[in-house]
């Protein structure tokens, strides 16, 4: 058979391109990715930035993040919004999820723990006793009480059931500030447009102009526990060895040093 130079260039090409497409199909399955795509709580921000550079550190491949209320992301979650890992900040959001089928059930589990805390700006801050009795609305002077929207963001549904405990809401529920999300209450404190706010630990540890004045008893409240899971439409070929990073000793001081309670597994 006779083949003038320039056709058995093509053919050669042609060959080459071939087999790259073809080895490109054996290494990951049709519609993998690479990156993992992470949807977490907008309380993790601090912390779960820097366990991903340790993640990027030891060779680990681009995580991108999208941090809101646990609450706007089960919703999207639900509405299709493309995502390998969803860490919420109460169990309940996650079981809107997982009741929905959306997540692998044999990965998800209770991974970190946290508190709600009181608090003021810097300059303004002194210590408050939360107990019952405590004249909160009195302490506002007719400000606002800033926290996240307690009929859905988690940080603003443990401080009402806490004021509730403590038989304080009725005195304050008209003047509270609701916000998107945790760290949008944090802001309201921060920038002065709110005298207290009622935000998670973690993110009074990450506002320099705010400060604690008390933290809300863990009796008054359900456990504050962050789950984990990867969602069943995930596409990530790492989603698996990212989640058992956040898992490992490795990862935990990450956590731990802004305040979180890393969670004993079974």
């Amino acid at each position: 058979m006779n083949i003038d130079l320039h056709s058995w260039i093509r053919l050669a090409v042609t060959s080459v391109a071939a087999a790259f497409v073809s080895l490109a199909s054996f290494a990951a399955p049709a519609g993998a990715q690479e990156k993992v795509t992470v949807f977490a709580a907008a309380s993790m921000k601090n912390a779960l930035d820097n366990a991903n550079k340790g993640w990027a550190a030891q060779g680990g491949r681009e995580v991108i993040v999208s941090y809101a209320a646990s609450s706007a992301l089960a919703k999207q979650i639900e509405s299709g919004a493309p995502a390998d890992i969803f860490i919420s900040a109460d169990l309940d959001w996650m079981m809107y999820v997982s009741d929905r089928k959306l997540v692998k059930e044999d990965t998800r589990f209770n991974w970190l723990g946290n508190s709600i805390v009181l608090v003021a700006a810097k300059d303004a801050a002194k210590p408050v006793d939360i107990a019952p009795g405590l004249d909160l609305a009195g302490l506002l002077k007719g400000g606002r009480l800033a926290m996240g929207e307690p009929s859905a963001v988690p940080a603003g549904k443990y401080g009402k059931a806490s004021l509730e405990k403590l038989g304080l809401w009725s005195s304050v529920e008209k003047s509270v500030a609701t916000a998107e999300s945790v760290r949008a209450a944090l802001a309201f404190v921060s920038r002065g447009e709110a005298p207290y706010g009622i935000v998670y630990q973690t993110d009074a540890a990450a506002d320099p102009g705010v400060a604690i004045v008390g933290t809300f008893p863990a009796d008054t409240h359900p456990p504050i526990i962050y789950p984990i899971a990867i969602l069943s439409e995930s596409k990530s070929t790492d989603a698996a060895a990212y989640l058992d990073y956040l898992k490992s000793a490795k990862a935990a001081p990450f956590f731990e040093k802004e305040g979180f309670t890393v969670l004993k597994q079974p």
